[in-house]
């Protein structure tokens, strides 16, 4: 297999020829000199890449202003979109490019009660918890953390006081009053064919500290978005049930004739519940109903994010070197439970994929086949993804000397590192222009794939004719939709084939690492039901050779220098390309393909806070990784 030096073409994705149009002639509709001059006026094919954030909080929600976020959505849209802002500990922060979209998510629970606490409002001070709230908060320091964490316990342990319940849910002048202001940030920064900005929300069911969280998108504008308020999880007008959410979503459709969906993220802090395949934890069945309502309403899945990778786990993956990376295994998202090991089955991205194949077979339906993304969910309202621009989970770990060793979580159980965190990570969604409409439809159809981080350029296309040809065209691009299914798309059995095939380019972010190799990662379930996966080493740089076993064991080398944390790209190479071909198909056994790509080891940002802020770093500190794209699934079914 040979690596491809891939025409300009590919990284802009711009250029189609008129052959792959289809046209048809008419009166009224395009000239034959449309069609030559100028092909994308005519074509709907996901040409671009765009990049963008699912998944931020501001100093609305909850566990952000009460830890210390000042800043509100205006900010968090301004630095998405390329301005410098000041964070809330003082300091002047930027990306180092503009993200193309962002969906802030402020949690909807309690709307309003973080300012109103911060304030004194009359309500607050009416109501004994929360004037000694507020009377932390007045005290700062040490007070006003316990006063925090005190909320967040009494939030999460459903023993909120009730009047500061009322005051706070929908239907409450406060809680509609932060509803508008998030919807009317979203419009004034929304500009069509620039920066989209989408509406949304966090539905935050954590019972017992299970982290069963849901994020919704809305394709809509304000106009729709206000008729209905978000759904809760606080009773009496709130449940923690995913089947309760989904019929909030239903409602809202049925209203106003408008479109939303949800998706779940953190599986590996749920403990197991996030991907059920016999009950759920609120003691209901995984029944046809279940699949079909989950199919329909989460068709996306946040895979990476800054409380840890959710590709893959090595005691899961066990013959996958590249599974142990950026792992969260010690428990529940408080702490309040520890992991076991019969667990993680339901909790990584790679065995949920496994386990739809088994439902599908049982049910009739996939509650699992979803297109994936990678979000930051920092709390500090900055979109940072970077691993030399990390301003962490919240404001109290933004950048300074002794964030190191300022624990994520920590319990009478056991701890969660302050160095473990995670820089990650972002989604890019293949569309043909940058609105909520596109945008939104694509991740419907899961044309998207994550990122930690880096914006390498991806794309997978699947189907049955493709020769390594295609790799060289001009038109590549549109030859992959003509020939083939994009990642997010469904393969069935061909008649005379007996392989399927896949299209693979991918081209390194120019501001990050070079690549060390592209991968398929192969999942199936045989005859008896049983389910496999299998990795493929399909494209290596540096003249590696694959072996008969489709691995390239060789490791692609280590030039990042600890003094300087500073890294050479004299390894790996700028592009990596193949058309590749299953070697071990069975036409009987429904299958999933993704793919992962991975760059050459780079630093950490602990490493940069160690040369930039002298901070001392433990010694089980990983001090660099190999930054890494996953792409949805392209599936295929015998039937």
């Amino acid at each position: 297999m040979k690596n491809l030096g891939l025409a300009c073409h590919y990284v802009l994705g711009i250029a189609l020829s008129a052959s792959s149009l289809h046209i048809n002639a008419s009166t009224d509709g395009p000239t034959e000199a449309d069609k030559k001059y100028s092909p994308p006026a005519n074509t709907t094919h996901a040409t671009n890449v765009y990049w963008g954030d699912s998944h931020l909080h501001t100093g609305l929600s909850l566990d952000a202003g009460l830890f210390g976020n000042t800043l509100g959505p205006d900010e968090a849209w301004r630095l998405a979109r390329g301005e410098k802002i000041t964070a809330s500990s003082g300091i002047p922060v930027q990306l180092a490019r503009p993200l193309d979209w962002m969906v802030l998510t402020d949690h909807s629970d309690m709307m309003g009660i973080a300012i109103d606490i911060k304030e004194g409002a009359p309500n607050i001070l009416a109501n004994k918890k929360g004037k000694e709230w507020h009377e932390g908060f007045k005290k700062g320091g040490r007070a006003a953390g316990e006063a925090a964490f005190d909320l967040i316990q009494n939030f999460s342990q459903m023993t909120l006081p009730e009047q500061l319940l009322n005051d706070y849910s929908p239907g409450s002048k406060a809680f509609g009053r932060v509803w508008k202001e998030i919807v009317d940030n979203a419009e004034q920064h929304n500009e069509p064919g620039l920066f989209t900005a989408f509406i949304g929300y966090e539905w935050t069911s954590v019972p017992k500290g299970f982290n069963l969280h849901r994020n919704v998108i809305f394709r809509d504008n304000a106009d729709k978005a206000l008729q209905l308020q978000p759904a809760t999880t606080q009773a009496p007008k709130g449940s923690t049930d995913p089947k309760f959410l989904y019929q909030w979503l239903e409602n809202y459709e049925n209203k106003t004739g408008g479109r939303v969906f949800a998706f779940a993220h953190n599986g590996n802090l749920s403990n197991g519940w996030m991907f059920p395949t016999e009950k759920t934890y609120h003691g209901g069945v995984v029944d046809k109903d279940y699949a079909e309502q989950r199919a329909r309403w989460e068709p996306h899945y946040e895979i990476t994010q800054i409380k840890g990778d959710g590709e893959a786990h090595p005691t899961l993956s066990p013959e996958d070197e590249f599974a142990d990376y950026e792992n969260w295994s010690v428990g529940n998202l408080d702490l309040s439970e520890l992991k076991t090991p019969a667990m993680l089955k339901g909790e990584y991205g790679r065995e949920a994929l496994k386990l739809g194949l088994k439902l599908e077979k049982k049910f009739g339906v996939n509650p699992y086949k979803f297109g994936v993304g990678g979000a930051t969910d920092s709390h500090t309202a900055l979109a940072t993804a970077d691993e030399d621009n990390f301003f962490g989970k919240s404001t109290s770990v933004e950048p300074n000397a002794e964030r190191i060793n300022h624990p994520f979580i920590k319990s009478e159980l056991g701890e969660i590192p302050g160095y473990t965190l995670v820089a990650s990570g972002y989604t890019g969604i293949w569309a043909h222009e940058n609105t909520r409409t596109a945008l939104f439809d694509a991740m419907e159809r899961k044309e998207t794939y994550a990122t930690t981080g880096p914006r390498m350029t991806v794309r997978f296309f699947g189907g049955w004719d493709f020769n390594g040809n295609e790799l060289y065209s001009s038109d590549s691009v549109g030859i992959g939709y003509a020939k083939g299914v994009p990642m997010g798309g469904d393969l069935n059995r061909a008649r005379g084939k007996k392989a399927p095939n896949f299209m693979i380019q991918a081209s390194k972010d120019p501001l990050s690492g070079n690549l060390d190799r592209v991968q398929v990662i192969k999942g199936w379930m045989d005859a008896s039901g049983r389910t496999h996966e299998r990795v493929y080493d399909v494209a290596v740089s540096d003249g590696r050779s694959i072996d008969s076993n489709g691995r390239c064991k060789a490791p692609v080398g280590n030039t990042v220098d600890l003094k300087t944390a500073t890294w050479s790209n004299s390894i790996g190479d700028v592009q990596l390309g193949v058309v590749w071909t299953d070697p071990d198909f069975d036409a009987d056994e429904s299958a999933f393909y993704y793919v992962r790509v991975l760059e050459i080891p780079t630093p950490r940002w602990v490493l940069y806070d160690k040369v930039r802020l002298g901070a001392e770093l433990p010694e089980e500190a990983e001090l660099i990784g190999q930054e890494r794209a996953y792409t949805s699934p392209i599936w295929y079914s015998p039937k």
